[in-house]
């Protein structure tokens, strides 16, 4: 077989961009370049984060209103994959269809959040 036709073995292409569950660049734009800010916000974040994820399991009647607070809290520091999962929740809600789904994958999103944050505050 000449070797223009030889049968290559498939491998995954990188992605091309590292995957973030944080925007630090809308971050710094939020706290106007001010680490020390910046890490003071991560920290109320990731604690927010889990307070809400346990107040909408032993609350369900207020999921609704809890996933549209933790949806502005994440937008307002880049964490995108969880604001976009809380706006899902809410979606579920609304409709009836998928809400341990949706749940499910808030806390997800929030998990890869809080490592993500975790990894930043790290002394």
């Amino acid at each position: 077989m000449t070797p223009e036709l030889q049968r290559m073995d498939w491998m995954p292409s990188p992605p091309l961009a590292p995957y973030s569950p944080l925007d630090l660049d809308h971050l710094s734009r939020m706290t106007l370049g001010d680490t020390e800010l910046e890490q003071q916000v991560l920290a109320m974040f990731a604690e927010q984060a889990v307070r809400l994820l346990a107040a909408m399991a032993a609350m369900p009647a207020e999921t609704g209103a809890l996933a549209h607070k933790l949806k502005g809290s994440a937008r307002g520091i880049g964490a995108f994959a969880v604001a976009d999962a809380a706006a899902s929740l809410e979606t579920a809600i609304r409709t009836g269809h998928g809400r341990p789904h949706a749940f499910a994958a808030l806390k997800e999103a929030v998990t890869e959040a809080r490592a993500a944050i975790e990894a930043i505050l790290k002394p």
